[in-house]
């Protein structure tokens, strides 16, 4: 006789126990009173026979069990929420998914969102900019939006546009460090870096063709976003990430550093689920985004 299944509203307070390692987040999120996750939790533990978490005052942990098995419950709540989300609704439309990199997000994507809810009211739209690997169809996204200088040989891949590098820094920088002839001299400057990117200063230097520039030193942030509001505070140069930096160039917030913009070895990329096709509002913004990265290249 096959095993039973624990009953699905005891996983659903194990899923969030085992992703806060708290009974009492777990409980806030769940609009629960922590001894209701806990006693839930113990239930389940003598359900399956196997101790799920090691409690001490220092607080919960998983038990290796434990760990194994939030693997596979996490992964079958993303199996159900998939699932659910791409039952259709009465009008046969169902909510977007869109996970994008944060700081493309903010720069082009989000001003050019109210284009599509105008042209096709009523679609719930979902913006995720967390940074993590995107596993279609467990994840629950519909579309990613990635930089990637290798793309796979796939339909559901379509280039949006590349990125060009030039090194930026506000007005009031370049007006205290250039020389009579306006010309910075970015070996002296103080280079402003992102640590995910860390290559970009070396990349721009090897298009530009300057063979002894050190791109060593200076200030480091953890987003480009970050750096960019460092580099506008005064606090020195960055290499702007084109279109990411079209923005603050146009409005003069920040001013080229350097005349020389170099093309970057990446390109930004829609990566479509496998099964959006029959989903008419899917398809829609595929081709709207593709179609908005057309206007972006040709501006």
């Amino acid at each position: 006789m096959p095993p039973r299944l624990p009953p699905l509203s005891a996983l659903r307070l194990f899923e969030a126990a085992g992703r806060h390692q708290s009974f009492k987040r777990a409980a806030a999120e769940l609009h629960l009173t922590p001894s209701a996750v806990s006693h839930g939790i113990v239930g389940l533990e003598q359900t399956l026979g196997v101790a799920l978490f090691t409690r001490s005052p220092q607080g919960l942990t998983l038990t290796p069990e434990g760990m194994d098995y939030l693997a596979y419950v996490t992964e079958a709540f993303s199996l159900l929420l998939t699932g659910t989300r791409r039952l259709p609704t009465p009008d046969a439309s169902r909510a977007i998914a869109i996970t994008c990199a944060p700081t493309l997000a903010s720069r082009w994507l989000l001003p050019r969102l109210d284009m599509f809810v105008r042209r096709m009211p009523g679609i719930d739209i979902t913006v995720d900019t967390s940074r993590r690997q995107v596993g279609f169809p467990t994840d629950g996204f519909d579309f990613a939006i990635r930089l990637s200088r290798a793309p796979m040989a796939s339909d559901a891949w379509h280039r949006l546009f590349g990125e060009r590098f030039v090194p930026v820094c506000s007005p009031a920088y370049h007006a205290m460090h250039a020389d009579e002839d306006g010309h910075l001299d970015l070996r002296a400057a103080t280079r402003i870096h992102v640590s995910s990117a860390s290559e970009d200063w070396q990349m721009w230097a090897e298009g530009a063709g300057i063979d002894d520039f050190d791109t060593r030193g200076g200030l480091s942030f953890d987003s480009i976003q970050m750096a960019f509001e460092a580099a506008m505070a005064g606090l020195g140069v960055v290499i702007g990430r084109r279109p990411l930096a079209d923005d603050y160039l146009a409005t003069g917030a920040l001013v080229p550093a350097h005349d020389v913009t170099t093309q970057s070895q990446g390109a930004y990329w829609l990566i479509s689920a496998p099964d959006i096709e029959p989903h008419p509002e899917c398809v829609a913004f595929r081709d709207w985004v593709i179609e908005q990265a057309g206007t972006h290249q040709g501006e």
